[in-house]
């Protein structure tokens, strides 16, 4: 395999590209409700109100951390991207499986701080860790993180389902995330459930690869577009700063569409809800911040207002493999 292949180059299709290729091609039956494209798998597993959630994770030395970083974030992040992915559904974790390729030379007490980042946000939320794998890979070190969830019937939210004239939701803040957030954010498990008890969202996904990327899949969902407010975006103070501090460094607005790994809730709903909404959301989490930026239209595309105009948008953020 040349080098140009391992890079992922037009010789390798994106991430969203391999995965619409495979998904046609996998077997399924009658117990699937919802099967790969979404934040999760939703499964009948046969209990009365309740849906099953499966998720698979995984994090990849030098990708989503160096081999300098904290083993204990290392383990959170594994383990918090997971859960993650169940908040987006609305859902509650259960039980976590975690499978190890170690490098050559590998430390045990590195494996144990590792878990240790693992069991704490376990712990944290009553999650049951109940085995996995270690195998040899000798290069750099892969965790691979498998979740079961559940979700009431009722209140399961999904990516498909925003429309026209819904408001465009973001929890949290956006951007700036490679300054420390991305190890140590807190998945919003809490907010969403809440969420779907008191106004069910009509969509929803997790903010992973940048709001532009991951509100694009729910618009491709509604085969419709959305506006957005520069004004309303909540830009991470890292951001702000990174800019300020370097030429190279994204201007604010695009590192809050597109820098990802923010791991916050993006969710639509109908804007007649939007002032109960902010008044309960604040009282029930006072330390999460929560705004509406904008409002998904007919129109497909990514539209942003902005003080000297209105200019289009990509909806793409970062992509595997290219």
């Amino acid at each position: 395999m040349s080098d140009e292949t391992k890079k992922g180059t037009a010789k390798s299709p994106g991430e969203f590209e391999l995965i619409t290729r495979l998904k046609t091609k996998l077997p399924t039956n009658g117990s699937v409700i919802v099967g790969a494209g979404d934040d999760c798998a939703v499964i009948d597993a046969g209990v009365p109100g309740k849906w099953q959630l499966h998720k698979t994770d995984a994090v990849v030395e030098g990708v989503h951390f160096t081999r300098e970083t904290a083993p204990e974030k290392v383990g959170h992040k594994a383990l918090g991207r997971a859960f993650s992915d169940i908040a987006a559904t609305a859902g509650t974790p259960r039980w976590a499986m975690i499978t190890l390729g170690l490098p050559d030379g590998f430390d045990g007490e590195m494996v144990e701080a590792i878990y240790d980042g693992i069991n704490r946000l376990a712990k944290r939320h009553e999650v049951a860790v109940v085995g996995g794998e270690t195998v040899s890979n000798p290069e750099r070190l892969v965790i691979s993180v498998s979740v079961v969830g559940e979700v009431d019937r009722d209140r399961c939210v999904l990516r498909a389902g925003a429309k026209p004239g819904d408001g465009v939701w973001v929890t949290g803040e956006l951007g700036g995330s490679i300054a420390g957030h991305h190890l140590e954010f807190a998945p919003r498990l809490a907010e969403a459930r809440w969420l779907a008890e008191h106004f069910l969202p009509s969509a929803m996904i997790d903010i992973s690869d940048g709001l532009a990327g991951d509100l694009g899949h729910l618009l491709d969902q509604a085969n419709a577009g959305a506006e957005l407010l520069e004004t309303a975006l909540p830009i991470r103070r890292e951001a702000r700063l990174r800019a300020r501090e370097s030429d190279a460094a994204k201007p604010p607005l695009i590192a809050a569409l597109t820098d990802g790994e923010d791991y916050e809730l993006c969710f639509t709903l109908g804007q007649g809800n939007a002032v109960a909404l902010l008044d309960q959301f604040r009282k029930a989490f006072p330390e999460t911040p929560i705004s509406c930026i904008g409002k998904v239209v007919a129109e497909p595309g990514l539209k942003i207002k902005q003080q000297d105009g209105t200019k289009e948008f990509a909806t793409r953020g970062f992509v595997h493999f290219q």
